[in-house]
C-alpha cells in the first residue's frame, strides 16, 4: 500500500461559521472590485481591491491573431481561470464539509466562443446571446479517500453552489456608464 499525501487542509471550523453566517442571514452579499486599467494595445492589467495594494496586477492581453501582444491569458481564459478556481474552492469547501480528503484535484475547462463581431467594431451584426462563450465544457480529476459516487456528488454539488459557474449560467443585472 502506498502513502497517499493529502491537499492542505482549509479551516473547517471557519468553513462552519461561515456557513452558519450564511444560514442566519440567507440575502447577506459582499461586493467584489477590481479596477482594470488599459496600457496599450489589448494588454490590460486589474488590481484587486481586497488584496494587498503590493500585490501584482491580473495582466489580460490578446493573442497575436487577435491584434494582442500575446503576453498574458486572453479575457476569455481568465474567465475560465475564474471558473476554474470557484470550483474548485467549492469541491475543496465541499468534500471538507463531509470530511472527505482530497489527494488530488485537478479542473480541465474548454469553452466555444464567439466574437464575429469583432467587439462591435464592424464585424458582423450580433444579438448579444450570439457572442461570447457558446458552450463551456468542464472535466474534474479529484480523488481521496471516498468512492467515485461520492467524489461526484461532491463535484456536482460544488457545481450547483459555485457562485461563478452561477454567473455564466444566469442572466446578471448589468450596468455600465461612464465615470466621474
Amino acid at each position: 500500500m502506498s502513502d497517499v499525501t493529502y491537499l492542505r487542509p482549509i479551516d473547517a471550523e471557519g468553513l462552519a461559521k461561515f456557513a452558519a453566517a450564511g444560514r442566519d442571514n440567507p440575502n447577506r452579499q459582499g461586493t467584489v472590485k477590481v479596477d482594470t486599467i488599459s496600457v496599450g494595445q489589448f494588454r490590460t492589467l486589474s488590481y484587486v481591491a481586497s488584496h494587498d495594494p503590493n500585490h501584482p496586477a491580473v495582466v489580460v492581453d490578446e493573442p497575436y491573431h487577435l491584434f494582442g501582444e500575446n503576453t498574458a491569458p486572453a479575457p476569455g481564459e481568465v474567465v475560465l481561470a475564474a471558473l476554474g478556481g470557484c470550483l474548485a474552492v467549492g469541491v475543496k469547501a465541499v468534500a471538507t464539509h463531509r470530511q472527505v480528503q482530497l489527494s488530488k484535484l485537478e479542473v480541465y475547462l474548454e469553452a466555444d466562443i464567439g466574437n464575429s463581431a469583432a467587439w462591435g467594431a464592424g464585424g458582423a451584426e450580433r444579438e448579444p446571446a450570439q457572442m461570447g462563450f457558446q458552450a463551456i465544457r468542464v472535466k474534474v480529476k479529484v480523488e481521496g479517500d471516498a468512492s467515485r459516487e461520492v467524489l461526484d456528488e461532491i463535484v456536482q454539488h460544488a457545481n450547483f453552489y459555485s457562485p461563478v459557474a452561477n454567473t455564466l449560467r444566469n442572466p446578471v443585472a448589468f450596468d455600465i456608464g461612464l465615470a466621474d
